[in-house]
Order: structure tokens, then C-alpha cells, then sequence
């Protein structure tokens, strides 16, 4: 199942620098991810400062 993330996003950009297949991008107040592009490989999770993406 693909990475989300949650309401706490602070809007850094670290889960997005880390992904590798591209899936995150900058969204309306905070970085959302394609669930389509997600590997659910957990690089996101290990960049963020909040924990804000986690399994969907």
C-alpha cells in the first residue's frame, strides 16, 4: 500500500529529495504523494523531521 501523508507535513521538501521514483511533490499547504508512482519503500519516512508520511 502506498505512503500518505499526514496533516503534521511541515512543507520542508526532505520526503521529496528522497524519493526515488519521483512520487511527491509539493501540494496545496503540504507535499502529497501518487499513490500510483509509490514504491511504499519508506525513503520518505526516514527524511522526515515530523514523521508525517506514513503507510496508507
Amino acid at each position: 500500500m502506498a505512503y500518505v501523508i499526514k496533516d503534521t507535513c511541515i512543507s520542508c521538501g526532505a520526503c521529496a529529495a528522497e524519493c526515488p521514483m519521483g512520487a511527491i511533490s509539493e501540494g496545496d499547504g503540504q507535499y502529497v504523494i501518487d499513490a500510483g508512482k509509490c514504491i511504499d519503500c519508506g525513503a520518505c519516512a526516514g527524511a522526515c523531521p515530523v514523521g508525517a508520511p506514513c503507510e496508507g
